[in-house]
């Protein structure tokens, strides 16, 4: 059968005699000739140009969008392809129908379908090079192609081809595509002006291209690469090898930024403040719809164009049934109707849609459409969601800067209020955003399904979609449920890790009394009702779970059983399966609606709280507070060339730079030029119009010190923020006298950052950065200076404790410093910053006395005065006086006196009487004080013990376990990447085991029968419908079909039931279990444990770890498996049906096994950015509302609102990037679904051409192939999540590993005496301790014997190994070696419990509980009241506690906050004398109370404790003078013991030193 270009039929296929154009053969060939010119010129082109690629200048060419009409361009070239494909696809059909081949129908066809494809990538690689001249050969391509379709389409309609044939459609279309093409092309020559113009146009790249790190590329590549994000691959393929760094996901592109939206949402929301209405407050929703509604119309747009193609599927599928079964009979009769022109046939259009492999392909395209689609309006919404969210935080950032101080101290705005704003209003509102196209895209779904039902079948299909809307409220019922259960777990989770820190951060005392159990139990007590509350969430979710599986096989069984009623006979296999795949697509968006519904009312709570925030009072506006940015806008108006259009992409960049300081307000001459401040006739408040200050009169002297003192509480504080501007003025004016009349030069007034106050607080504000960012505080780092000030403020001591000196992080989520230390640092903070005049607000109040004395000495007297600093201090230290240069006393809000100390002294003598004798009692206080072993070198002690034997990379790493894991096998590149892209199944087993084997099994089996039954029903349908179609025989076989499939369904309903059950409540198993072996394990873990692992790290495992165990992966686990199964059971069915099917999914399994490979891994990083980069931002806003007035004074706002920038962008890009991967991801599974309804179609297509199945199970295939589609992502992204959430169970397991402390002892408790140590006689003998195996001893070779009843001091310096013997009585440490024998006994044969019980210890700090003071003095009830009062009367706190509501069962705040650390260590002194034990061991007792108290306390502990064996530490010798024996320690050693008398006679003796040292 020879090929020829115009068929064999005789020779008038190649006659020209009727004309030239008139032979439809010859136009044909006209057709070729502008492909093959294309081809002809562009290739040479292109593989030049190839060849030259490599030496192209490397900036992000492949993104630059050069000419004009770009999009159009692509979409035209795609829709031309299609035609293409249409038209090459009827040439093929008319050729079968001709007697010998006819290549004229099909070949123009073919190459115009390389052609085009050549067009746009000839196209492509122009635009990357920037070399628009070549376009001129597309531009010609164009034209010609243009021309030869007009020709052809003008002779058909001569000869009276018309719109009934295809091939017309398709020329018309050509001709309109090559047409609007041609006119694309001389658009890009009218702007671009490359040829045919005098002077092209100049383009450079969109700003953000010229800067290289702007990673995130998708608003700059082409379409092609913009719908299925190719150009992530590089990164997403990349995390393979290595992990993604902050590094690798640069920054964000200018437009996305939170500066740009922020200023565009301000101008939305400013532009509604009506001259008319001032007070009214502007809609937050009329802003955002302004700011950010085109973007949400695009994105719903692209959503109904994916709705709509949604239902191609289903009428594809019922088109496909249909025509297999007719095609095999209607095939003889096509010949008898032929409609030939030109000699050739010409197809009607009805024909092509009638063919079933064109079916197939159109399915196809459908489908990845649609996807395409849904992606991009997915991608939309996120990218404004983002954008929203961005712009809402600055909004809130800058006024949180402005809210007025009296709001924050009134309560009327708290802390966790603003936090909660930051965390959870803004996210709120980005979901909303996220799912707010639904709103209005779901109804519209819903309508289209129900109609396309009703058409296919009839009223029956109403009963069924009335089933799936009746249920539908149902479902939102319990997602409401579901959202209070939330809350009431949250509750019962902060209250459990309420007491949860508290156990931890009390573990040594716990431990020491033997009480750990009692708390445990309380704790697990909690935990019952969490685990209560969770049982009802559980059951709910299951409920919800279930309603969404079960509600589509109900409306299918309610459809049928009335289908099969009112008609008597039944549905064709294409109506029905239509009509299942329509029951699917129906209930997404119902099952989502109740989610939108709920998120729609948060979003309406949130915005309403929103409101209310950006309405509360600001601070007064004085011209002096532009905390705002409109300043800002002035300034680079001169930047930015005047023109709006440019202004609006500007200020991102200028915005900081030129944030000049804004002036305080110009000063009115005054009478007096030495004058820094000066208020007159002042009356201030703090909101509620009664002055807290009235009839302020004061001046404060340039460069002097001027102390202000008084009472607590007369209003000193308020003084200073007054002067800040921080109070409502109600009265009165606050002058700040201007700089420039003082003789300096210019450059040092330059030098003095001259409007700022450095300020430091009573309560000290620390940031979470390092400690030298602390101090310097934005200002530049000057060594010098910086070392003079550590050295005024002694803080040199404490840095080097710290494991990394001054650059380890302190604050919120670093090292926990103590107050003194906190102090310290925020008055270096105000002294190093170059500021005229420093307030200090009595900076002395957490500091001992020789530090006080060192700060005012060498900070205060030298460092600030030397430097002619004004300088205003509060105090209360009276001693400080006599350095003053002028001083304010104050009394009740108004000032008393003010002068120097001379003045005072001849004009008021009262008071300074009364000042002299509050000195003297002060000076006795510098007595006493001296002789305390000073109170700093307590805290320095603590700080370093929490670092003795800690490794520095452990305490500051919170959650470096795993990584550290990671990093001791980095040395081979392809271990770690084999290790980043396996799945966790250990960690999995470990859970699942751990939810209990029978419930394991239970799930299994369960989950495989349910989706067995739900493949029986569909199967079943699928026979009952082709049986009616084959078989006219009577009804008898009829009968059993319907009460098979009654049956059917209701198996799978129940099925559904009890699998969504069980998944949840298996999860609820392992969760408890987990939580309660976790905290069996760290409670009776040794306490060299606690020392070396960070409470934070413990905690976390408690808060998110245990959260993410209880809420978050039993859904996760559930959706995995559920869609795991119904891929397997799809792919199961098709196979079945078309064995064939088998042969394509080897490969599209390879691509899916590579994406999931690859996504997981980058997945899982950009999650961990994500997380990250979120906790600073939260930190951040925390950190400034607490610090408020600090950040005011310093005129620091520009600098805060740039970090809040940086950190919003940053968390947003992470953010960002994983959605744009979530989308790489779903674009690629949906394209392999798409490609598996594809092969599915096509391979049943040919296989019943051999007459395999039949039309029924055709459709079955069909419809399982396209559920395929929409779980095939769901899979990988369930996986990805669930390695995310088992790292949780892994964390956990690895404490779960942990040695307990050997409770049991070798002896039982019964061979104990009831009333052991009755004595309380002490050996020691020969003992060694250490604090871990691999550990040096802390005390070697100790010998050492107490008689019964008495009192012996143990001295030595820090780290001798005085505290570490006292825990050895305790059996607390390792003893290796040695033993210590009490009353007859050997300590370690003893269980822990009785040993503990049986002695007490008074600890060097105090520890309290929250709960009632008889709690904290007898856990375990067992004492009677009145001995209680009796311990309480000993310990000197009867009278308080007498005084106290409630008495015995007053509150105690959480650690004992609500009283004094004096009084806090005075309870534990009664709690160690409620126990009454004859041995009792004194810790450093003493050290936190004051002289008086302590003698005392001396006395008492000789009378209450007279014939009880008394063990003290001591940090001060002299209190154990009294002691009958004295031991000093040396390095782990005894060095001297003896009764204290004969030690002093020693004159050399290291006792004797000790106390002379002490007088």
């Amino acid at each position: 059968m020879a090929l020829s270009f115009c068929g064999n039929e005789g020779q008038k296929a190649y006659s020209v005699e009727n004309g030239v154009l008139n032979n439809g053969c010859f136009v044909d060939a006209l057709n070729l000739v502008p492909h093959v010119f294309l081809l002809f010129i562009t290739f040479p082109i292109l593989f030049i140009g190839w060849g030259s690629q490599s030496s192209k200048v490397q900036i992000h060419h492949n993104t630059w969008l050069h000419f004009p009409g770009h999009n159009l361009r692509w979409i035209l070239t795609f829709s031309l392809l299609f035609v293409h494909v249409c038209e090459f696809a009827e040439g093929i059909v008319s050729n079968k129908m001709m007697a010998t081949n006819h290549l004229h129908l099909f070949m123009p066809a073919f190459m115009g379908f390389i052609a085009a494809t050549t067009s746009v990538v000839y196209y492509h690689n122009i635009e990357t090079s920037n070399f628009p001249k070549l376009l001129l050969a597309l531009f010609i391509y164009w034209v010609l192609a243009f021309i030869t379709k007009s020709i052809k389409l003008w002779k058909f309609a001569e000869f009276d081809v018309g719109l009934q044939h295809l091939r017309f459609c398709i020329t018309a279309l050509l001709v309109v595509l090559y047409g609007l093409l041609m006119a694309v092309e001389i658009n890009v020559i009218r702007v671009r002006k490359y040829v045919f113009f005098a002077n092209p146009q100049k383009v450079k790249p969109p700003e953000d291209l010229q800067d290289l790190g702007v990673r995130f590329l998708q608003p700059f590549v082409n379409l092609l690469s913009k719908a299925t994000y190719w150009w992530m691959n590089p990164l997403i393929i990349g995390a393979h090898k290595r992990p993604i760094e902050l590094k690798k996901i640069g920054k964000l592109p200018i437009a996305m930024r939170a500066l740009t939206n922020y200023l565009r949402l301000k101008d939305a929301y400013e532009d509604q403040r009506s001259a008319e209405e001032p007070e009214r407050a502007p809609s937050i929703w009329r802003s955002m719809y302004r700011a950010f509604g085109r973007p949400i119309l695009l994105s719903s747009t692209f959503r109904y164009l994916a709705d709509l193609l949604g239902f191609a599927g289903p009428l594809c599928i019922s088109g496909i049934v249909k025509h297999l079964n007719s095609s095999e009979v209607t095939k003889p009769d096509k010949f008898n109707v032929r409609e030939t022109h030109f000699g050739v046939y010409f197809m009607s259009s009805t024909e092509l849609l009638q063919n079933t492999s064109v079916l197939a392909v159109l399915l196809f395209l459908a489908l990845v459409l649609q996807r395409t689609f849904l992606q991009a309006s997915y991608y939309v919404t996120i990218e404004t969601g983002i954008n929203l969210r961005g712009a809402l935080l600055a909004m809130i950032y800058n006024k949180i800067l402005r809210l007025s101080t009296s709001n924050m101290s009134m309560g009327e705005m708290t802390l966790g209020q603003i936090n909660n704003l930051v965390a959870i209003e803004t996210n709120q509102l980005m979901w909303f955003l996220f799912l707010c196209p639904n709103l209005w895209a779901m109804p519209v779904q819903i309508v289209m399904g129900v109609i396309l039902l009703y058409y296919l079948l009839g009223y029956s299909a109403l009963v069924g979609a009335s089933v799936i809307v009746l249920l539908a409220p149902v479902q939102y019922l319990i997602a409401t449920k579901l959202a209070d259960t939330q809350k009431s777990t949250l509750d019962h989770s902060t209250d459990r890790l309420k007491k949860t820190t508290e156990i931890l951060k009390g573990i040594k005392l716990l431990k020491l009394y033997a009480w750990e159990n009692i708390f445990c139990d309380s704790v697990e007590e909690t935990r019952g009702k969490e685990l209560t509350s969770l049982k009802t969430f559980a059951l709910y979710t299951s409920m919800s779970i279930f309603m969404n599986a079960a509600i589509p096989i109900a409306a299918v069984l309610a459809t049928f059983v009335t289908h099969h009623l009112l008609n008597s006979t039944g549905p064709s296999p294409s109506e029905a399966f239509a009509a299942l795949a329509l029951f699917h697509i129906l209930v997404t968006p119902l099952f989502l609606l109740s989610t939108v519904v709920r998120f729609a009312v948060k979003a309406l709570v949130s915005v309403q709280k929103l409101g209310e925030f950006l309405q509360s009072d600001e601070i007064g506006d004085d011209s002096w507070r532009n905390g705002d940015m409109s300043v800002s806008l002035e300034a680079f108006k001169k930047h930015a060339g005047a023109t709006k259009a440019i202004n609006r992409k500007q200020p991102m960049r200028y915005q900081m730079d030129n944030y000049e300081q804004p002036t305080r307000r110009q000063m009115r001459p005054t009478e007096t030029e030495d004058v820094a401040v000066k208020v007159s006739n002042g009356f201030f408040t703090w909101g509620s119009n009664l002055s807290t200050l009235s009839d302020i009169n004061i001046r404060i002297p340039t460069g002097q010190l001027t102390m202000i003192v008084g009472q607590v509480g007369c209003g000193k504080s308020s003084l200073l923020l007054a002067m800040l501007g921080e109070m409502q003025t109600i009265n009165g004016k606050v002058y700040w006298s201007n700089w420039s009349e003082t003789e300096e030069s210019d450059e040092d007034i330059r030098s003095k950052n001259r409007y700022s106050v450095a300020y430091a607080t009573q309560k000290s504000w620390l940031l979470n950065a390092t400690v030298e960012e602390n101090i310097t505080f934005g200002s530049p780092f000057s060594k010098q200076r910086y070392k003079a000030v550590i050295d005024a403020c002694s803080l040199q001591p404490d840095i080097d404790l710290l494991p990394f000196g001054d650059q380890t992080e302190i604050g919120e989520r670093g090292i926990n410093l103590s107050g003194g230390q906190r102090q310290r640092i925020c008055v270096a903070r105000a002294l190093y910053q170059n500021t005229n005049i420093v307030f200090l607000d009595d900076p002395f109040s957490a500091l001992d006395i020789h530090l006080s004395d060192h700060l005012m000495q060498e900070g205060i007297l030298k460092f600030l005065q030397d430097d002619k600093r004004t300088v205003v201090l509060v105090t209360h230290k009276l001693q400080y006086l006599i350095h003053a240069d002028w001083i304010i006393a104050m009394k009740d809000g108004s000032v008393l006196r003010e002068g120097t100390l001379k003045d005072i002294q001849t004009h008021d003598v009262e008071l300074y009487d009364h000042w002299k004798t509050l000195m003297n009692r002060n000076d006795q206080e510098l007595e006493k004080d001296t002789e305390l072993d000073s109170q700093t070198t307590l805290e320095r002690k603590t700080l370093r013990r929490a670092f003795y034997s800690r490794e520095t990379k452990n305490q500051i790493d919170d959650e470096d376990e795993e990584e550290e894991e990671e990093e001791e096998d980095d040395d081979n590149l392809s271990m770690t990447t084999s290790r980043r892209s396996k799945i966790p199944w250990k960690v999995c087993w470990r859970y699942l085991s751990s939810g209990g084997f029978f419930m394991v099994f239970l799930m299994v089996s369960s989950k495989l029968l349910k989706h067995s039954v739900m493949v029986a029903i569909d199967y079943w349908l699928a026979v009952w419908t082709s049986s009616k179609t084959n078989q006219s025989t009577g009804a008898g076989t009829e009968g059993y079909y319907l009460p098979v499939f009654i049956v059917l369904c209701g198996a799978g309903i129940t099925l559904c039931l009890i699998t969504s059950l069980t998944v949840e409540f298996l999860g609820l198993s392992a969760a408890t279990n987990l939580h309660h072996n976790l905290l069996n394990k760290i409670i009776h873990a040794p306490i060299r444990f606690f020392d070396i692992t960070p409470l934070g790290q413990i905690l976390n495992r408690f808060s998110a770890d245990t959260n993410i165990i209880d809420q978050h992966i039993p859904p996760t686990l559930e959706s995995l498996t559920r869609s795991t199964l119904l891929c397997l059971s799809a792919i199961g069915v098709i196979s079945s049906i078309t064995p064939a099917f088998l042969i394509a999914l080897v490969p599209l399994a390879v691509a899916f096994y590579f994406i999931q490979k690859y996504f997981r891994v980058a997945s899982k990083d950009l999650q961990d950015l994500d997380d990250s980069t979120q906790l600073p931002l939260l930190c951040h806003f925390s950190e400034t509302a607490e610090g408020l007035t600090t950040i005011r004074a310093f005129r620091h706002e520009a600098r805060f609102k740039q970090r809040m920038l940086e950190l919003t962008d940053t968390n947003n890009t992470a953010y960002l990037f994983l959605s744009a991967a979530n989308r790489w991801l779903e674009v690629r599974t949906d394209y392999l679904g798409a490609v598996i309804v594809l092969t599915a179609a096509v391979s049943s297509i040919w296989s019943l051409r051999y007459g395999l199945p039949s039309g029924g199970l055709v459709g079955l295939g069909l419809t399982y192939a396209l559920t395929v589609t929409n779980y095939l992502n769901w899979v990988v992204r369930n996986l990805a999540d669930l390695e995310v959430q088992m790292a949780a169970v892994k964390k956990v397991n690895s404490f779960l590993g942990t040695e307990s402390e050997n409770y049991e002892g070798s002896m039982d408790t019964s061979q104990v005496p009831e009333d052991w140590p009755q004595q309380g006689e002490i050996k020691i003998q020969d003992l060694c301790v250490r604090y871990d195996p691999m550990l040096k001893p802390v005390l070697k070779h100790v010998n050492a014997y107490i008689n019964p009843g008495q009192k012996v001091g143990i001295c030595g310096r820090t780290g001798s190994g005085k505290s570490s013997l006292s825990l050895a009585f305790f059996n607390m440490v390792d003893m290796f070696e040695g033993k210590i024998i009490i009353d007859g006994i050997d300590i370690c044969k003893l269980p822990l419990q009785t040993l503990r019980s049986r002695l007490s210890i008074i600890l060097q700090d105090p520890v309290l509980f929250s709960g009632s003071i008889r709690f904290n003095l007898d856990p375990e009830r067992t004492c009677t009241d009145d001995r209680l009062w009796e311990a309480l009367e000993i310990a000197q706190l009867k009278n308080m506690v007498k005084a106290l509501p409630g008495g015995l069962d007053a509150v105690v705040t959480e650690g004992g906050e609500n009283f004094s650390v004096g009084q806090r260590q005075l309870f534990c002194l009664a709690r160690a004398f409620v126990r009454k034990s004859s041995i009792l061991i004194m810790d450093e007792a003493t050290a936190s109370i004051d002289m008086a108290t302590e003698n005392i306390l001396q006395k008492v502990v000789m009378t209450a404790f007279a014939d009880r064996t008394v063990v003290t530490i001591a940090h001060r010798v002299h209190t154990i003078l009294t002691a009958d024996l004295v031991i000093v320690m040396k390095r782990g050693n005894i060095l001297e013991y003896d009764k204290p008398e004969t030690l002093l006679e020693q004159e050399d003796g290291m006792f004797a030193s000790f106390v002379r040292a002490d007088m």
